[in-house]
Parts: structure tokens; sequence; C-alpha cells
């Protein structure tokens, strides 16, 4: 089996796929990898160091897609600007693709269905369950800690206001409020990033045990509204609300969000399209200079004003809808990721290839395309197929 890491073409990535630590795991395993010359690089990790773990270097990245049966990616393809072609064009029927593809998101629509059509098998790694046996391979909990972590440090970076309370010669500055909605494994990492910095948090879930464990950290639960019984789905992730039950949501959170300084959005649906929770109308309330940041954005994003891959003020409002947050923390972000790609290669390979049960839960969960179609339920609900 042959195993290839590109570059990540991405504006602003720096991450990449496989670490040589994880290079050397697949090469004892039997398999070959190369690895396009660079592409560790931004995270720290050097050509001589994938060479040393046996990789073969690639100068020219269509040689590495062209002879790979796997091809392991961080962001969903995009077009190669440097060789005038998108990054699925130089693919071929049956080769595996393994990366985030957010095939739920509008913006990734057609790219999943010229995967489709190019015969590609398209794993996507936002699908991994969150069962016992996946959580190695569980890269959307890893980069969720990432850009809960960072996405707080963005925002305080964009106030123009002290975060703490702070105390001088003329008075006293009080602290800034912040608002966490979807306390899962980001919006927890965002929470306690947040106090640890002197905000005074608040904390909106659809799901009482996420909400309950928002509350031990310290945040003040803001009520939702929601039944427990129609929030919680399989495996404690939230389930999808109808547009009546979204809409009361929206109007217990409305008061809320317009004394915050902060608001930090990290609801997801697995699968699925990111609820819509900030109203352009709930945007306008908050205070000149206050910040959202939007780590849903794959999916679509929690804030209806929300510009994919841009910081744009609205409102007076500082709204960061940045794309790869987990790539500005390039060096942990990549040693968490290629350890979890690597252990779903390792889970699927059987004697020295690919094999997919697809009656296997994980396996079920992160196909996306096979045999020239589209097989993944939340893409196919999104698209309307």
């Amino acid at each position: 089996m042959i195993i290839g890491v590109p570059k990540e073409i991405m504006h602003g990535e720096l991450r990449v796929s496989a670490i040589p630590e994880t290079v050397e795991k697949l090469v004892k395993s039997g398999a070959e990898v190369l690895v396009e010359k660079s592409a560790g690089v931004g995270a720290h990790y050097l050509d001589s160091q994938y060479e040393e773990a046996g990789a073969r270097l690639v100068d020219d990245v269509a040689e590495l897609y062209e002879k790979a049966d796997v091809i392991l990616k961080v962001k969903e393809p995009q077009f190669n600007q440097a060789k005038g072609v998108h990054e699925v064009e130089m693919m071929h029927e049956g080769q595996y693709l393994i990366t985030f593809l957010h095939p739920a998101a509008p913006v990734n629509h057609e790219m999943i269905k010229n995967l489709a059509r190019k015969g590609v098998i398209g794993l996507t790694l936002d699908g991994v369950p969150r069962i016992s046996r996946a959580q190695n391979m569980d890269a959307l909990t890893s980069m969720s800690t990432c850009a809960g972590y960072k996405g707080i440090l963005l925002a305080a970076n964009e106030l123009s206001k002290f975060v703490p309370q702070i105390f001088c010669a003329v008075g006293m500055i009080k602290p800034v409020n912040t608002l966490i909605i979807g306390t899962g494994v980001g919006g927890l990492q965002a929470l306690a990033t947040a106090k640890r910095l002197g905000s005074v948090v608040y904390a909106a879930d659809i799901r009482p045990d996420a909400a309950e464990q928002a509350k031990s950290l310290g945040a003040k639960v803001v009520d939702t509204g929601v039944p427990a019984d129609l929030a919680v789905g399989q495996g404690g992730y939230a389930l999808s609300l109808s547009e009546e039950v979204l809409k009361n949501e929206r109007e217990l959170l409305k008061e809320t969000v317009a004394q915050m300084d902060i608001v930090f959005c990290g609801a997801l649906v697995p699968g699925k399209l990111a609820p819509i929770l900030l109203t352009e109308e709930m945007v306008a309330s908050m205070a000149p200079g206050s910040v959202i940041v939007d780590i849903s954005i794959d999916q679509g994003g929690n804030c209806a004003i929300t510009e994919p891959g841009e910081v744009v003020v609205k409102h007076g409002v500082t709204i960061i809808g940045i794309k790869n947050i987990p790539g500005m923390l390039a060096t942990s972000s990549t040693w968490m990721f290629a350890n979890n790609i690597y252990h779903l290669v390792n889970y699927l390979t059987k004697d020295g290839k690919i094999e997919l049960d697809r009656n296997d839960e994980i396996v079920a969960s992160i196909l996306t395309t096979i045999g020239g179609e589209i097989v993944h339920a939340g893409a196919k609900e999104a698209m309307g197929l």
C-alpha cells in the first residue's frame, strides 16, 4: 500500500497529516510512504526527519497523487494555484482520501460531488463516532481542543479591553463577559481558557450533562429551553432541532448575548449543518467592540453572518470565521492529528490494504463517497438528495 502525504495548500495552513513518528510506524507495518517536500516545515517537522523515518520525498505533488493508493490530508481538497488544477482532479478512481471533508457544509458540496464523479473513496474525519474504541482516531475532538484554546486567545486579542478585572490608580475596570455556546470539547476548553484569563463566563448547551460540566468549571449556565429528549443523541452528541425549537432557543439566548463582550460559538451536530443560534439582529444588539468567534464555520457556522475564512466587522462587532484555528497551533495540533489519523489507518488496514466493512459503525459514520456515489447521510440531507 502506497500512502501519500501532500503539503497542505490552504492559505495559512501549517499542519501536516503525518509526522516522522507516524511515518515510521506505517513503514514498519509494510506501507510505502510518499511525502511531498516541505510538507511538515510549517509545523517544524523537517524533510530529513521524514527520510530518516523511511519516507520517500517527492518534488512533484502530481506524482504523489498519481502513485498513492491512500491520500492523507488535513483539510478538504482545494484548488492548487501552483498547479492550476484542483486537488480532486489529481486523484483517481479507487483512491482513498482520508481528511476533514465536512461534507454537509454547502461550500463543500461541489467538491464532494466531484470526488464521487472521480470514483474516489472519501472518508471524513468529522464523522468518527464518539465511542470508546474510536477515541484514539477522533481528530475532531483533538482539533476542537486546539480551537477552543486558541479561539479565546484570538477573541481577547481583538478586544479593546482588558479581559480580567483591573485595579489602577484611577479606579477599577470590570472583567469582560464571555458566553460559550456549545460546551463540548472545544467549548469546555474555551471556557477554561476564558476563565484563566479572568473573564466572567456564561455557558449554554442543550445537553444537560454538557451544561452541568460547564457549571462545574465555574460558568453561569443559560437555559436553552430544549427538552433533554430532543437534545441528546447517540454517544452524547447534540441532535438536530426543528426550526421552531431553535427559534425558542434563540429567544432565550437573546438577552444574555446582548450583554456579552465575547461570544464563542461551538455548537455542532455530527455530520450535519451547524444550527444558526445567533441572528443578525442578535449581533446588532451587542456593544460595539464585542467579538464573536465562530469555530463551527466548517459546518456552516452558528452565527448567521459569519463569513467563512474571514475576520469581519459588522454592526461594530468583530466576527472571526477563521476556518483553520487549530493550524495556528501547528506543532501541537499536528502531533495530535497525525496520531489520530495513524490509528484510523491502522484500524482500517487488513493484510496490508484498506478494507471497508460497511456494517462497522466507524466505517459507516466516516464513509462519504464510494463507487461514484455520495453515501454520507448528512451530506445527502444538506444537498437535498
